[in-house]
């Protein structure tokens, strides 16, 4: 499969506030949810495609998938039982470009997906966008225990693991596959 092309500046600019499509099917062991897209994802429509992310690298580094993906095959998770969502669909350059207003409704609309869908696990890649999102300024890494309404979970385990956008300095690539792991070894 050839590689995705390289956006030019024109199409990046034209991709502010567009979105990627849902990777989401019932009954998933993961819904992975990242911030929002990049405007990279955007246009070449894939998730976690800006080059410099490292979810792909960090999947397969934790043991989700037996080879490293590339954004391109990105649909090929959902036959793992994994899936891709955002908790804001619209594509910005960065996610600080998001209001707390959009997180907070992009929250409800995520809670809507996951009583729909009804994955095992939602995993939210993010903690200070979950953190705003619903309304939980202490949750740190890890299963959380409380804040989300159960009726809408519907047994669904809701993880917050770090973002893997390559701008997030805090964690190099052993560590976020070591924190990913985590999630891994409860499913």
């Amino acid at each position: 499969m050839p590689p995705l092309h390289k956006p030019t500046k024109a199409e990046i600019q034209a991709a502010i506030g567009t979105t990627v499509p849902d990777l989401i099917a019932p009954d998933l062991r993961v819904l992975f949810c990242g911030i929002n897209p990049s405007l990279y994802s955007a246009v070449v429509g894939h998730h976690f495609a800006r080059p410099g992310n490292r979810f792909w690298p960090t999947l397969h580094a934790a043991g989700f998938t037996e080879r490293l993906y590339a954004p391109r095959n990105d649909r090929d998770l959902l036959q793992l039982g994994y899936g891709i969502t955002n908790v804001v669909d619209r594509a910005t350059a960065t996610a600080d470009q998001l209001s707390t207003d959009e997180l907070i409704v992009g929250g409800k609309q995520l809670l809507a997906k996951v009583q729909r869908y009804q994955p095992q696990v939602l995993a939210v890649l993010g903690i200070g966008a979950y953190r705003t999102a619903f309304g939980r300024p202490k949750a740190t890494i890890g299963r959380q225990s409380e804040g989300l309404p159960s009726d809408a979970l519907q047994g669904t385990i809701v993880w917050v693991l770090p973002n893997p956008s390559g701008l997030n300095a805090h964690y190099q690539l052993k560590d976020l596959a070591a924190t990913f792991r985590s999630l891994l070894d409860v499913i």
